[in-house]
């Protein structure tokens, strides 16, 4: 049993990182031990704990488990969990409830968590008192091992926590179950060593490890191969890329490299604007199948806030760098985090944010009320604001933001722009669905031929979160 510990996990060293390529592998036996079962994983959270959930159904079908649509179809319940606010903890443990009623009624079920929240502390203790229905409990370090996690659990019939609290490695591959034919992550590096106050990210993530560039262009090269139309490069600080590794070879490299690749579309989340570098904003600018879309996380629009924050810029140098980025990048596309209600924000704080949002104008924005997480300095700060004057500032930005977004819709109306069409609309199903090169979502009356395809859709109605249009032509 591997329990874990957060002044561990806040350690960083010179320790080098090893990058493994042999150490995931299913034994024989265990290729055979899902046979005509079914396994259920409900993921939580980033992009990044989306492509750790792609390599979860991968690694399930690596040992004959069968992927069903539903808790009560299954045999393996696995919850991939976010720990960045409270609200994903809560969710996480209003399923748990229903996990520990189905496994009522029926005993054989074996249930888990992994992901971000298993890396907590205080998360696995009380895993341990209170949720003794669950069978195993993994972390972010070791996805690789489920295989003997799961049959360990199985054999002893005792509940498992293997989760470590350290820097980390590379584990190279990991068989992925990609969820789209059309687009597909790629992780460029792992966790993160900016340790802002409010986040628990670098406990759970561990230290910041670049993968090798020459295994991010062979994953990216095979991805076009297979037919795939976009990557989205994934990190926790993706501008911070190759700041670890001995070579100089930067993100500005690794985006020229994969730009070069010749896939379609690439993409990048998520920046942090203090390694957001001109030769970055240069490259981005110079090729046409990098997208002109940034998320650039504020945060705080007052520079004091974002001190306490440990964000490292200040309100200045953000603007400084969004209005050069929005210079030298035509027709740019801008979205953003912004967290109210930090310890200690006054009212003229919270005005300087909205400050920021009016001259920007985002084309929309992440918004949410300060969450304090165990462990993290912002937790122990003194917090004497209202939760109520929280939640009235949360819905005076909402509104705001809301109206910017909006307004950026509507300078596409009637306008053609290149939409890679992806899927069936949720809003009807008789119309296709896709995303422009500015990551606006756009519901298209299109034939299915169309699917998987960029092709030229003109606007013709817009809305505050989405677009409707129709086909002009295949580019």
């Amino acid at each position: 049993m591997q329990i874990p510990n957060l002044t561990e996990a806040k350690k960083r060293s010179n320790q080098e990182i090893f990058i493994k390529t042999d150490e995931y592998i299913v034994k024989e036996d265990l290729k055979k031990l899902g046979i005509g079962k079914h396994y259920f994983v409900k993921t939580y959270g980033c992009q990044m704990n989306e492509h750790d959930g792609e390599n979860i159904k991968a690694i399930l079908e690596d040992m004959s488990f069968t992927e069903c649509e539903t808790m009560e179809e299954a045999d393996v319940i696995l919850l991939n969990t976010c720990a960045i606010r409270e609200n994903a903890h809560n969710k996480v443990f209003g399923y748990l409830g229903r996990v520990k009623h189905l496994k009522e009624s029926k005993p054989n079920v074996i249930a888990g968590i992994c992901g971000c929240m298993a890396q907590e502390e205080v998360v696995v203790e009380e895993i341990m008192k209170k949720h003794k229905y669950l069978d195993f409990v993994f972390g972010t370090h070791n996805i690789h091992e489920l295989p003997m996690i799961l049959n360990h659990t199985i054999e002893t019939k005792s509940q498992q926590i293997q989760v470590y609290s350290k820097e980390g490695d590379i584990i190279e591959n990991i068989p992925v179950k990609r969820t789209s034919q059309y687009k597909a992550w790629v992780n460029i590096m792992y966790g993160c060593d900016k340790f802002c106050t409010y986040c628990i990210v670098p406990y759970t993530r561990g230290k910041q490890r670049s993968r090798r560039h020459e295994d991010i262009i062979a994953e990216v090269n095979e991805l076009k191969k297979e037919g795939y139309q976009e990557v989205t490069l994934l990190g926790q600080n993706v501008n911070a890329y190759g700041k670890d590794l001995s070579e100089d070879y930067r993100m500005e490299h690794l985006l020229t490299d994969v730009a070069n690749t010749g896939i379609a579309r690439v993409r990048f989340v998520t920046s942090h604007p203090w390694d957001f570098t001109d030769e970055m904003i240069d490259v981005i600018a110079a090729y046409d199948n990098i997208m002109p879309y940034i998320h650039l996380p504020l945060q705080s629009g007052s520079s004091r806030i974002l001190k306490l924050m440990g964000r490292r810029y200040t309100k200045e140098s953000y603007l400084e760098l969004a209005h050069k980025i929005k210079e030298r990048i035509p027709n740019c596309a801008f979205t953003t985090d912004i967290i109210v209600g930090f310890p200690g924000e006054t009212e003229a704080d919270f005005e300087e944010t909205l400050e920021v949002v009016n001259e920007l104008k985002y084309d929309s924005a992440f918004t949410f009320i300060f969450s304090p997480r165990v462990g993290t300095p912002a937790a122990k700060m003194e917090d004497d604001t209202p939760l109520s004057i929280k939640e009235e500032r949360l819905q005076i930005l909402n509104n705001l933001v809301n109206q910017h977004a909006l307004e950026a819709n509507q300078k596409y109306l009637n306008k053609v722009v290149p939409v890679l069409l992806e899927g069936i609309s949720e809003k009807n199903d008789q119309l296709l669905m896709g995303y422009t090169d500015t990551m606006k979502l756009v519901n298209v009356k299109a034939d299915a031929k169309w699917l998987g395809k960029i092709v030229n859709v003109k606007i013709t109605d817009v809305k505050t979160w989405s677009m409707d249009g129709e086909v002009v032509e295949e580019i």
